[in-house]
């Protein structure tokens, strides 16, 4: 398995804070319920940390005009997560002079891995709404509770894709097909690498090459010589919003590329990466959250959140982790609610009873935490970039188009 650059090392932490007495956090001067908002609002990640953060502003907002929150109108106290090391500095800082109630965040999984740590130390509940590496969730914490689907789950989605979908499209069979997987090596791109090796190995595919690389000190030409040595029919790919603008620049210079690329949700998503690269990304098959073009039936609150979007921010929304971050936001705000108490064991009891059936939420998600706080009810969708618009193709139920079986623009 090739390597660009060193793996960290994952470390692990025993849940500490169960040791300590609960905490009871006065909500605020000036009477307001505080509570942490941290994500990447600088730095490479900065777009993408602010579409997360607008999903979440949007449901405090809603909730504000309903009241507020434990009687007291919610005051989010942002934190910037540019990196693991000022995620963590910055959650200590919500956590001791800012007095948060809780963390809400955190969009990238490195970032969240560093800052969940330091509230779980400090005894502090902390809501995932947005990464997703399984280890994340893996670790113990009982002030821990994560809304967003795990990479398991957008690698089962990525790689079933090519023999249930695309080999049936090219009417070839699918273990014939050569496939390259390629990641960026923190630990969002390891953690879909290793969940989508084992559903290859699961649905008994073939892969040719697994290759990692350090986003800081990556050489994408070589990468390309290489995806087209084997004459990859499909890449499939973990990257940031960089990252997938200087592979599709490579592919372009090389006047090559793979048959597909299916891309693990993240900057695949977004709005400004399909218009920063143009006709290339027609076609572009993505494993993410469920977005926008998605049938009413499975998912029939899209259409009220996205007239709450636009009349708030003048704009059409950037990706759908606005509308999976404002989902996972509501479901913490009912459960702070329902602990009717800022206590941390009422809190975390009142995250663990949460019972939200599945399609019960605004993107047709259900609500309900497994014993490490890992929400059981989220789906990831297949979904395709086909006229500038990245629409749902699978699963049938979810879709509004069908699959394209090529890439580039049409006509």
């Amino acid at each position: 398995m090739a390597r660009f650059a060193r793996r960290p090392l994952l470390g692990g932490l025993a849940a500490l804070a169960a040791a300590r007495p609960a905490l009871a956090q006065q909500p605020a001067e000036g009477g307001s319920t505080r509570l942490g908002a941290l994500f990447p609002f600088t730095g490479p990640l900065a777009l993408l940390g602010d579409e997360h953060f607008r999903g979440l502003e949007l449901a405090a907002e809603e909730r504000n005009a309903a009241g507020g929150l434990l009687g007291r109108p919610i005051r989010l106290l942002r934190g910037d997560a540019a990196d693991a090391e000022r995620a963590q500095a910055e959650a200590k800082r919500l956590i001791g002079p800012d007095r948060a109630l809780a963390i809400l965040g955190t969009c990238a999984s490195p970032l969240s891995f560093a800052a969940s740590q330091a509230a779980e130390l400090a005894g502090v509940p902390y809501l995932e709404l947005g990464a997703i590496a399984d280890p994340i969730t893996e670790r113990g914490f009982r002030l821990l509770f994560r809304t967003a689907p795990r990479a398991t789950e957008f690698g089962r989605v990525a790689v079933d894709a090519i023999p249930d979908l695309l080999a049936a499209a090219w009417t070839v069979p699918a273990g014939g097909l050569k496939i390259v997987l390629l990641h960026e090596d923190s630990l969002y791109g390891q953690s879909f690498a290793a969940a989508a090796e084992a559903q290859l190995k699961a649905r008994a595919l073939p892969l040719a090459e697994r290759v990692g690389y350090g986003a800081r000190s990556i050489e994408w030409a070589p990468i390309i010589q290489r995806l087209r040595g084997h004459g990859a029919d499909v890449l499939l790919h973990a990257g940031y919003q960089n990252d997938i603008l200087l592979l599709y620049r490579g592919l372009r210079e090389a006047a090559w590329r793979p048959r597909m690329v299916i891309g693990a949700g993240a900057g695949y998503s977004l709005v400004d990466s399909a218009h920063a690269i143009g006709p290339d990304f027609e076609g572009t098959l993505v494993a993410d959250v469920p977005g926008y073009e998605v049938n009413d039936r499975f998912a029939p609150g899209v259409r009220p959140f996205l007239e709450l979007y636009r009349k708030r921010y003048g704009s059409e929304p950037r990706s759908g982790h606005s509308l999976a971050n404002y989902v996972g936001a509501r479901a913490g705000f009912d459960a702070i609610q329902r602990a009717a108490a800022p206590e941390r064991d009422r809190i975390r009891a009142a995250l663990a009873a949460t019972e939200v059936p599945e399609g019960g939420t605004a993107n047709g998600w259900g609500i309900r935490f497994d014993d490490k706080g890992q929400n059981q009810r989220t789906r990831v969708l297949l979904q395709q970039w086909q006229g500038g618009r990245l629409v749902a193709v699978a699963p049938a139920e979810a879709a509004t188009a069908a699959l394209r079986a090529s890439m580039g623009a049409v006509g």
